[in-house]
C-alpha cells in the first residue's frame, strides 16, 4: 500500500516540533534522544514494577498483580500487532521524504506508521490505569511525552504517534478480558507455591495478620 498522504497541517506540526531540535545544544540533544529512545520506556516498565509492589498486598492481589503482568504483555502484543500494519501501510520515515528535517537518532530506517514506542507506552499506561489510577495517570502523561519525543526526534509523523496511541489503547482494553482470564489463575497458582508467596499475598493470606497480637508476641 502506498504511504499515507500528508495534510499540510500535519507537516506544519512536524516541522514546528522537530524545529525545536535546532535550539538544543549537542549534549542536550543527546540527552533528549536517549530519553526518547530508551529512558521513557524504561521508566514505564519501572512504573509497572512499582505498581506490583503497591498492589501485591491488596485484597484483590492476584487479579491486581495479573493486571501488572498484563500491562507488559499488552505492550508486547501491541508491538506484534504493528508488524503487519507497518508492512501494509509502508509509510517511509519523515526524514527520508523531507531532507530538511533534523533526525536526532541514526539508523532509523524502515516504515513509520504506526509508532512502536507510542503504542507500547500507551498499552502500558492504559493497562496500568486499570490497576492503579495514580500510576496509570502518570504513565499516560509519560506516553504522551513519548509520542511528542518521537516527533521531535524526526522519526515519526504526528499521525504515526496518534495511530500508536489508538493501537496501544485498543490492545490494552479489547484483549484485557482474555489476558486477565489467563493471567489471574496463573498468578494465584504461582502465589500458592510456598517460595513464590511474595508474588501476590492478600492480607487474609498473611500468616502474621491471621494471628492476634498476643499470638505474635508469644511467637
Amino acid at each position: 500500500m502506498a504511504g499515507l498522504d500528508h495534510p499540510d497541517f500535519e507537516l506544519d506540526v512536524l516541522y514546528e516540533i522537530n524545529g525545536l531540535a535546532e535550539r538544543l545544544s549537542g549534549r542536550t540533544r543527546d540527552v533528549v534522544t536517549f530519553v526518547g529512545e530508551y529512558g521513557l520506556p524504561f521508566v514505564l516498565v519501572a512504573l509497572v514494577g512499582l505498581g506490583w509492589l503497591l498492589v501485591r498486598r491488596r485484597a484483590d492481589a492476584p487479579q491486581a498483580v495479573a493486571g501488572c503482568f498484563w500491562a507488559l504483555l499488552a505492550a508486547g502484543l501491541t508491538w506484534a500487532a504493528n508488524v503487519p500494519i507497518r508492512a501494509f501501510v509502508a509509510r517511509p520515515r519523515p526524514h527520508e521524504s523531507h531532507a530538511e528535517l533534523i533526525p536526532m537518532v541514526d539508523g532509523r530506517d524502515g516504515y513509520s506508521f504506526v509508532s512502536d514506542h507510542a503504542g507500547a507506552a500507551t498499552a502500558i499506561a492504559v493497562a496500568l490505569f486499570l490497576v492503579h489510577r495514580v500510576l496509570g495517570l502518570v504513565a499516560l502523561g509519560l506516553a504522551l511525552l513519548q509520542g511528542a519525543a518521537r516527533v521531535l526526534m524526526g522519526v515519526h509523523y504526528p499521525t504515526d504517534v496518534i495511530g500508536g496511541f489508538a493501537l496501544g489503547m485498543a490492545v490494552a482494553l479489547l484483549l484485557a478480558p482474555l489476558g486477565m482470564a489467563l493471567l489471574t489463575p496463573l498468578v494465584r497458582a504461582l502465589a500458592g507455591v510456598g517460595w513464590l508467596g511474595w508474588l501476590a499475598r492478600p492480607p487474609a493470606d498473611d500468616p502474621e495478620r491471621e494471628r492476634d497480637p498476643g499470638e505474635r508476641l508469644a511467637a
